[in-house]
């Protein structure tokens, strides 16, 4: 698609009869994602981890489209057993995915941790959507044109993998933590590419960003000086979450849009814009990192995905 073709949510192909799991889907980038999904006839399971929040998401969203499929189920990514929960439930009632969105995150809280004791923003940003990725792996294999979208952030072109001090216990920054949870899923994308892409799985894996969008991740759960800065004072300078979805949507439905991209906005910084094809970081594409945070995952959440490691 050319620069004067701007693909917007207008693009999106008839998504009748597909079925999608969009993460954090009650609010910010999963309720537009989920919106423009079931504009375009899609089916959508809209997993949250406040049940409550997600029936009043739907409720909202099947007045405004009467007919919408919806579902909402409860997930909370940092919770190891509430994942493999969802899936347990996703299998018995359903016999194909289509999509998988790994959209939810949390952003720079005080440091926290998971019920199984991981740092929460590495939990919930990257082992929930890695463990959840494996345990629906088949449902996605017998579906037509499968992906798995996983969200990261330019940030994670300046962040490193804490391999030695993954809880943050002896020196604990909460953009430092967020910013490897970006870096941990831009890893994950893309040695999730090279994996299936060598096991000749139909599913392929893509990555998007939203830029820099305004939605409740920079002020509901940050420490206060993030939450000032990204909450308020450049809040003015974001996208709309209509606007900053765009990315995801592109990588979950347009025809074009191939395994292994990383898709985010056009303009300048890729802070805001169509979506576009954009650059990981070579640390992001290095395929030591990529098995070392693969096995690190596997044994953190006891998810195996049944694919040999990349060479």
């Amino acid at each position: 698609m050319t620069q004067q073709e701007r693909w917007t949510s207008e693009h999106i192909p008839d998504q009748t009869g597909r079925v999608f799991v969009v993460t954090g889907a009650n609010s910010g980038l999963g309720l537009a994602t989920t919106r423009a999904l079931a504009r375009r006839g899609g089916h959508v399971v809209l997993s949250v981890r406040d049940e409550a929040k997600g029936r009043r998401a739907a409720a909202e969203l099947t007045a405004a489209q009467p007919g919408a499929r919806l579902e909402v189920r409860r997930l909370d990514l940092a919770d190891l057993d509430s994942v493999r929960a969802f899936a347990e439930k996703l299998h018995a009632d359903h016999t194909r995915l289509d999509v998988l969105v790994n959209n939810a995150g949390v952003m720079a809280p005080p440091r926290t941790l998971s019920p199984q004791g991981h740092e929460v923003q590495f939990a919930a940003n990257h082992l929930g959507h890695f463990a959840l990725t494996g345990l629906l792996l088949g449902l996605l294999t017998a579906g037509d044109d499968p992906r798995v979208v996983t969200v990261s952030s330019p940030n994670h072109r300046k962040a490193h993998l804490y391999f030695d001090d993954l809880t943050g216990e002896r020196r604990y920054s909460p953009m430092g933590y967020y910013n490897q949870s970006k870096l941990a899923n831009a890893v994950f994308g893309h040695e999730l590419h090279r994996r299936l892409t060598e096991a000749g799985s139909p599913v392929r894996s893509l990555l998007a960003h939203p830029g820099y969008t305004a939605t409740g991740l920079q002020s509901d759960g940050p420490v206060a000086p993030v939450a000032l800065l990204f909450g308020r004072v450049l809040r003015p300078l974001a996208q709309t979450p209509d606007q900053g979805a765009l990315p995801q949507l592109y990588a979950a439905t347009e025809p074009a849009a191939r395994g292994g991209e990383f898709i985010g906005p056009d303009g300048r910084g890729e802070l805001r814009g169509a979506p576009t094809r954009v650059a990981l970081s070579a640390g992001a594409a290095d395929a030591a990192t990529g098995r070392r945070l693969w096995e690190v995952s596997e044994q953190a959440t006891g998810v195996r995905f049944g694919l040999s490691p990349a060479r």
